[in-house]
């Protein structure tokens, strides 16, 4: 939890390398003019910024949902800047007490954009107390135990809320209905990846060719995130085994040997999908048992692999559990049997 004006560096992954932080940060658009892609959001975020700048008050709580990786955390530094405003970090996991939010909350400066991401694992100590705070700008604060226990009432300063979370559905009603803007981000199309990596490479000094850039677009998964990370892994093998230049050519040899195919599936993809179509011969199978089959946390493969296979036609959610779509058979160059799951249309219902 932070306890000031945060920097870029700030709102990075805690698990990054502090030289792959450093670029993330310097890879961040700082403006709204800046940001590619999500056309709507964009509108619609310049539109309650604007209107709320002319009316001198701090604008509409902000609530972001997506998928990792589109530039939430990006877009919630983008309103601070585009107010003027410092802006606060913190996470759900870490409110675990009222107390933790207390204290976040009366350090506010009038017109602060406090950024949670993660909302929806927000404790529900905590988050009863954002109610309020979110509604009359004032905290009930605790003191004492038991019969003497008595509540203090504590005004803070107005501000902004931007929550980010990639499950929105898990949010509860109380919460989600006081968010005043709710943006849904979508994935990339690769036309709009290829801008992302176009800006990504002047700012890195990489010579990309838009052939090269193409490549690296659409094994992207249509997350921006992934493609800056594969960007920079392009990058060193152009720069150690080619001429420097990102080619078509260049990009397909280095990503090959990252493991990442021409769909952009890596390494744990396929083994999800070779277990379920070898081991259990296309399935149903839980997720549990699958994740066990690839030695990871079922957390894991159903949050980081599932979606994108889903999203790709090559797995289905069904009542039963897990099937390999024929898709699926195909990618990896096996011939599914007639009778195998997932050769008829699936039910995408959860497991």
């Amino acid at each position: 939890m932070q306890d000031g004006p945060v920097t870029d560096e700030d709102a990075l992954s805690p698990l990054a390398e502090p030289e792959d932080r450093d670029v993330e940060a310097t890879l961040r658009p700082k403006r709204l003019s800046e940001f590619v892609g999500q056309a709507r959001v964009r509108e619609q975020l310049q539109l309650v910024l604007e209107g709320a700048m002319r009316r001198g008050a701090p604008p509409d709580h902000v609530l972001l949902s997506g998928p990792p990786g589109l530039g939430k955390t990006s877009l919630s530094m983008i309103i601070a800047a585009e107010l003027g405003s410092a802006i606060r970090i913190t996470s759900g996991p870490a409110l675990e007490r009222a107390g933790d939010l207390a204290a976040m909350l009366s350090n506010l400066v009038e017109g602060d954009v406090l950024f949670i991401d993660e909302i929806h694992r927000i404790a529900r100590p905590a988050e009863e107390m954002l109610y309020l705070a979110m509604e009359d700008f004032r905290v009930d604060v605790v003191v004492g135990k038991g019969p003497g226990a008595t509540s203090i009432p504590l005004d803070i300063a107005p501000f902004t809320l931007v929550g980010a979370t990639t499950r929105s559905g898990v949010l509860t009603g109380p919460l989600r209905d006081r968010f005043g803007f709710t943006a849904h981000m979508e994935f990339y199309e690769p036309h709009e990846l290829e801008r992302v990596l176009a800006r990504s490479a002047t700012i890195l000094g990489v010579d990309l060719r838009p052939d090269g850039a193409m490549e690296i677009a659409r094994r992207s998964r249509g997350t921006p995130r992934i493609a800056n990370r594969l960007l920079r892994r392009v990058r060193d093998y152009a720069e150690v085994r080619a001429n420097g230049a990102v080619t078509v050519e260049v990009a397909r040899a280095a990503l090959e040997v990252y493991d990442v195919d021409e769909l952009g599936l890596d390494r744990l993809d396929r083994a999800v999908l070779n277990a379920l179509v070898k081991s259990f011969s296309g399935g149903p199978v839980g997720i549990s048992t699958l994740a066990v089959a690839v030695g990871e946390e079922s957390t894991t493969v159903e949050e980081v692999c599932e979606p994108y296979l889903v999203r790709a036609g090559m797995l289905a959610r069904t009542p039963r559990g897990r099937v390999a779509t024929a898709t699926a058979w195909a990618h990896l160059g096996l011939q599914a049997p007639s009778d195998a799951p997932g050769q008829a249309a699936p039910t995408l219902f959860d497991e």
